[in-house]
């Protein structure tokens, strides 16, 4: 059984749940709380030199950090991942897209508005993260005029990866009525057998 180290209000670690109950595999969550400094201590270090989260144990002492790592390592081998050369490299494609053009904008949106202690102290960092989260929205946008999901038409961790952060990406402050075919996709993702959500 995979133990996971999580805090469920993070869609890095989302990420990792929609992945484990959509292959129906056995895990126990172990939710930390990083702002209580859990992820700092010595043992967690011990654990992850980063000190961050999700953070999977696949065996006694053998661990995997990094949310996207984590889901590709989960998918090997079953039709969450391609099997294809160029159709798993296009999923690695939006996975670096998740990381680097998306993540740090939508995600950070988030954060600041919702999890903060003092939003408004961060108005002038939350508002310079709106620009670069609707650029995303929109290579998105662009990518799903052409098919249901992001590669090969077929659902898999590069949808489970965006999906994260974009279904919440309003707690954000960002607008996605203005994003018809993301909005779609949404609607394919959460019909996915074993779904889960984070609201």
């Amino acid at each position: 059984m995979f133990k996971v180290y999580g805090m469920s209000t993070s869609g890095n670690c989302h990420k990792v749940r929609m992945v484990l109950e959509a292959l129906k595999l056995p895990y126990a969550w172990n939710e930390i709380d990083t702002r209580s400094g859990t992820t700092r201590t010595p043992e967690f270090l011990a654990k992850n030199p980063n000190g961050k989260l999700p953070l999977l144990e696949i065996d006694s002492g053998v661990y995997l950090a990094e949310s996207n790592a984590i889901i590709f390592y989960l998918a090997e081998g079953t039709p969450l991942l391609p099997n294809a050369r160029l159709e798993r490299a296009q999923v690695l494609q939006w996975l670096f897209f998740e990381q680097y053009s998306h993540e740090p904008y939508i995600a950070v949106a988030r954060f600041l508005r919702r999890f903060h202690p003092d939003p408004g102290s961060q108005r002038a960092l939350t508002d310079s993260k709106m620009d670069g989260g609707y650029r995303a929205l929109a290579v998105m946008e662009q990518q799903l005029e052409r098919g249901p999901f992001f590669v090969g038409e077929r659902y898999t961790i590069a949808d489970i990866a965006l999906y994260a952060y974009t279904h919440v990406a309003d707690e954000g402050g960002f607008d996605l009525n203005r994003f018809l075919c993301v909005r779609s996709w949404l609607a394919r993702v959460e019909a996915q057998p074993g779904h889960v959500s984070m609201r």
